[in-house]
């Protein structure tokens, strides 16, 4: 029998966390309906529960994290459950194609076919180059203007969502290499007219590490009403998904950092009782 501190123990209880998966899956329910009047709920599992009340509708929120931690699927996941309510939501890809999204949601048995015909989920893909050129283009006739027209770049005249998804504004950044001061203004304007919309928005950010830096320019965090940030943290040889609410203007939450499952019945599901790291 080895005596107790003998041998390092492992950090991250992972066994424990795995073996209540299937029990919390059905345990763990949003608090707030996906739909309200002053406040949303995300239709994620285990998210609304964070909140006192839900996500004020109409808020921004900057959707941070690094590659494979989750950011893409919450979007996906938010405006999926939030069509099936009723709403009519908007997915602007700057990367991945439509045809790739749709796949990755049948993945894990989201068919929004029929979400599409009806008009409820509608995916644009926008090319950052072009983006980068009418951006050009405005500022040059702007010259020197405190507002730009930027619309015309992003939500078509005849839809107005309920909710936005932009995925991502590190893609537009990079297009703008160079061009610090105009990715700024149309960070900026970006943010007034999502404001103006009225919708619920999240725009994705990504960071290879959350706890150093959240955006490209630092001003997004600023601009966003809520933060919400997603990890994939390494200890030795094991890698844990969390969750944190960093920030939400006009809400109250629980301050804490959560484990994140990602799973093919599922999706993305939070277990917001628990810890992340345990010392067993």
């Amino acid at each position: 029998m080895k005596k107790r501190g003998t041998h390092e123990k492992p950090i991250v209880d992972l066994q424990k966390l795995k073996a209540r998966i299937q029990q919390k899956i059905t345990e763990t329910k949003k608090t707030v309906p996906v739909s309200g009047k002053k406040y949303i709920g995300t239709g994620v599992p285990g998210i609304d529960e964070l909140f006192h009340q839900g996500i004020p509708r109409g808020s921004s929120v900057l959707v941070v994290g690094g590659p494979g931690s989750g950011k893409t699927l919450f979007c996906l996941q938010t405006l999926y459950e939030a069509a099936k309510a009723g709403e009519r939501v908007f997915y602007i890809t700057l990367e991945e194609t439509p045809e790739r999204l749709r796949e990755h949601m049948k993945d894990f048995g989201w068919n929004i076919e029929p979400l599409e015909k009806a008009g409820k989920f509608v995916i644009k893909k926008f090319n950052p180059s072009d983006i980068t050129r009418q951006i050009d283009a405005m500022l040059e006739k702007s010259k020197g203007e405190l507002l730009i027209d930027i619309k015309p770049l992003l939500v078509p005249n005849h839809f107005k969502p309920d909710r936005i998804a932009v995925d991502s504004l590190t893609a537009i950044a990079a297009a703008l290499f160079g061009k610090e001061e105009s990715y700024r203004l149309y960070i900026e304007q970006l943010f007034k007219l999502l404001q103006d919309i009225g919708s619920t928005s999240f725009l994705v950010s990504e960071s290879p590490d959350p706890t150093i830096k959240l955006s490209v320019s630092g001003a997004e965090e600023f601009l966003a009403d809520g933060v919400f940030v997603f990890y994939n943290i390494r200890h030795g040889n094991v890698r844990e998904g969390a969750f944190e609410v960093l920030k939400m203007r006009g809400a109250g939450f629980k301050k804490k950092i959560a484990p994140l499952q990602i799973g093919a019945e599922h999706g993305l599901i939070i277990y917001p009782e628990q810890e992340i790291f345990t010392t067993v």
